[in-house]
């Protein structure tokens, strides 16, 4: 007991006791075992700071008690009591509830028994970030004494502390984007030549990479390669809504093929004017994720309510997939989502008023918040489009951000209501879209899951309790999930690594529902809701961004 309080400090055992417990509390999405270890052994190292730190303000306070060294014996034993009390119950009681959320969301259960590898994960994790972080105080201490030669102590302290802190903002910075992006980068545009499995060059001249088009096969890149292969033919649209059906235009420029993200649009554009798709009846206009993924539910929905007198127009503009573009660069995906945008925009609005198709947008994902960065607010995507279905935003989007903070009073954070829904509404499912008053055209609709954690991660998760969490939670989320600080922001970091591995519904995973809003949105003549739910029926694949 004696060693142990010479090195670690009770106060901070205590609080990491309290974090390890926190940590075990179910969060949005279920976790692996080996992910549970991870968030866990960052809270307890959170944890035991936090606690070391009160510790430090409280002496600095003048409030330094002097325990008798009986006091301190019983209390080291009152400290061990606890956590061999609480660590076992809460291992079990923390796979018991890992259980229930995976019941919520539809997936298979898992064996309750891989828990026990949780405890030592979660302490080698934070042994690890604890020990990273004595080194930074050494190093700290020792500039300090250094620079106490020259100026006052206060003085020194401060600067060591500024000096430590740029430099490891400078090895971050520099490891990260100049060495680490840069070989993922590289890594992932070698995994770009490939082609998924199954997909074949398309004949069609309404199609990018067809021989009739401007775009070689070769330069679409994965995922583009996959875009255009894919959908439904017009065969396959009069089978499902029994009427006469028209050839879907999907165009696509990829990445290598323009120095910029203006001269891919620009390729863009020429695709759409080669193929006719201004004559078309409805033109979406889609800011795809990451490498340049687009969600085959979501499009082919849209192909199918319009009778495949539609198009589709997208570009690649990155070889990073979605989860290092979301940590390392999101200036690409809005400089994207602007050129798109306006390029189409441009053709678009010179064409006669009455020769004009409609023009909608959509996006998933780091799409959506790209494609959002074309418009400054929701009345200008009222203003300058016919409709628009923004799917999985994440929390940092805009103009998303503002429109959830200036919804109407009394509605929800993780379903607002704006202006009484008068043409922006939001919806987990497709029904949430349905409101009392009237819903004029355009309309806009925004799909978040009440459990998706690219929506819901935040920083500000750390320190402050968000609405979501304050109100009444989805129905696709555990009641038991409650707000602790610190300990909450990385339950949700990490649900993100698995959120689109869950039924489409749930999650980060957005399926053929899409078709009942997509019907919401454009109301085509003649639909209902039998049509719809054979489109949804027919609708499937792959939905998880890459």
């Amino acid at each position: 007991m004696r060693g142990y309080g010479r090195r670690f400090h009770p106060v901070g055992l205590g609080l990491a006791l309290v974090f390890f417990v926190g940590s075990m509390t179910p969060s949005l999405l279920p976790r692996v075992w080996y992910l549970q270890g991870v968030a866990t052994g960052m809270s307890v190292a959170i944890g035991y700071g936090v606690g070391c730190l009160i510790a430090w303000v409280v002496r600095r306070c003048g409030v330094d008690p002097h325990w008798s060294e009986r006091t301190r014996r019983i209390g080291w034993w009152v400290l061990a009591g606890a956590a061999l009390v609480l660590v076992p119950t809460f291992l079990v009681l923390g796979s018991w509830w890992q259980q229930i959320v995976r019941d919520l969301v539809g997936v298979p259960r898992a064996q309750r028994s891989f828990y026990l590898l949780v405890l030592l994960i979660a302490l080698a994790v934070a042994l690890l970030l604890l020990t990273a972080a004595g080194a930074v105080r050494r190093g700290t201490d020792r500039l300090t004494r250094f620079a106490g030669r020259f100026v006052p102590g206060p003085v020194a302290r401060v600067a060591a502390v500024i000096v430590v802190m740029v430099l490891a903002v400078f090895v971050l910075d520099g490891a990260v984007n100049r060495v680490l992006l840069g070989a993922a980068e590289r890594s992932a545009a070698v995994a770009d030549t490939g082609t998924a499995e199954g997909v074949t060059q398309p004949q069609l001249t309404e199609r990018s990479g067809s021989p009739a088009s401007n775009e070689p096969w070769d330069s679409l890149g994965r995922e583009g390669r996959t875009f255009v292969a894919g959908g439904p033919t017009a065969e396959q649209i009069e089978a499902i809504t029994g009427a006469p059906a028209r050839t879907p235009v999907r165009v696509y420029a990829g990445r290598e093929s323009a120095d910029s993200v203006e001269g891919i649009a620009e390729r863009v554009v020429a695709e759409l004017e080669r193929t006719n798709a201004f004559d078309r009846k409805v033109l979406a206009v889609v800011t795809t994720t990451g490498r340049g993924w687009v969600n085959a539910n979501v499009a082919g929905a849209f192909e199918y309510v319009n009778g495949g007198d539609s198009a589709i127009a997208a570009m690649q503009y990155s070889f990073l997939p979605s989860a290092l573009s979301f940590v390392a660069d999101r200036e690409t995906p809005q400089q994207a989502g602007r050129a798109l945008f306006e390029a189409v925009y441009r053709q678009w609005s010179a064409r006669p008023e009455g020769q004009r198709p409609k023009l909608v947008v959509f996006g998933e994902s780091l799409g959506s918040y790209g494609g959002q960065a074309a418009f400054a607010s929701g009345q200008d995507i009222v203003a300058r489009t016919d409709g628009a279905l923004l799917v999985g935003t994440p929390n940092f989007a805009q103009p998303w951000g503002r429109i959830t903070a200036d919804r109407d009073p009394g509605s929800l954070e993780r379903l607002p209501v704006v202006d009484d829904g008068r043409n922006i509404r939001f919806a987990s499912r497709p029904d949430d879209a349905v409101l009392p008053g009237p819903w004029e055209f355009p309309r806009v609709v925004f799909w978040q899951h009440a459990s998706d954690p690219i929506t819901w991660w935040s920083f500000r998760l750390l320190l402050q309790r968000p609405d979501w969490l304050r109100e009444p939670l989805g129905p696709d989320v555990d009641p038991g999930m409650r707000w602790l600080p610190f300990v909450t922001f990385w339950q949700v970091t990490l649900d993100m690594v698995f959120s689109a591995d869950v039924p489409s519904g749930f999650g980060h995973a957005y399926g053929p529902e899409a078709a009942e809003l997509w019907a919401d949105i454009l109301a085509p003549e003649g639909w209902n809701d039998a049509v719809t739910q054979r489109v949804v029926d027919a609708l499937g694949g792959d939905t998880s961004p890459s």
